[in-house]
């Protein structure tokens, strides 16, 4: 929710001292973080000892996902593991799909140079009309407005404005802490992100966020 990196090098390195596994979702970072899209992992240099991650997000599937990691801990959750004893196969057309992706995010080093260009252009763009952002380095950029009405409102201003986003307020995030959760793509123009930075400060100012 919060677009932030863990901090994988000390993590892994305090794992090598006291002799632990390192295990990471990475279901916001797999096709886009790191070389040739392989995750958290990878953009930071390091080996971890299991992966688990979604066919969907940026892969672009509907349903799915996977663990990644030795033989030993794979055969355990096949026996162990209640989600997978109790669910059906993915379908035939979605394991496709998903097979395919990978093959698209391997090769898609200049797809996600411009994801990056994108999202750092956008955050500059957010930070000068004044709206309050975490800092960060990816895609996942969240606007903070802090009061969940307030969240609602600015994404059905910003829904008129013809800007489809959706307002994260408690549970889904901590109490007071609501916000608007942007998400880059590395498909949209500078032109339609200018469009989108109108629309912010249009209704930003309408609800008296920035001024």
């Amino acid at each position: 929710m919060d677009g932030y990196l863990a901090n994988l090098p000390d993590v892994v390195r305090l794992a090598e001292d006291y002799e632990a596994i390192v295990m990471v979702d990475d279901c916001h970072a797999t096709g886009f973080m790191g070389p040739q899209g392989r995750g958290t992992p990878a953009h930071h240099g390091v080996e971890v000892d299991i992966v688990s991650g979604t066919l969907g997000k940026a892969l672009g599937g509907a349903v799915g996902g996977y663990i990644a990691g030795p033989r030993p801990v794979i055969d355990l959750l096949r026996q162990r593991s209640r989600p997978y004893l109790f669910s059906n196969s993915l379908p035939p057309a979605i394991v496709a799909a998903g097979i395919e992706a990978l093959k698209l995010v391997e090769d898609g080093d200049e797809l996600r140079s411009q994801l990056f260009e994108n999202s750092a252009y956008w955050r500059a763009g957010l930070t000068d009309l004044g709206f309050e952002l975490l800092a960060g380095e990816h895609p996942i950029i969240p606007v903070m407005l802090g009061d969940a009405r307030l969240s609602q409102e600015m994404a059905n201003g910003l829904f008129a404005e013809g800007v489809f986003v959706a307002g994260f307020f408690f549970p889904v995030v901590p109490n007071g802490k609501a916000r608007i959760r942007t998400q880059m793509n590395a498909a949209l123009t500078r032109e339609q992100l200018d469009v989108a930075l109108e629309a912010f400060a249009k209704v930003g100012r309408e609800l008296g966020v920035v001024s």
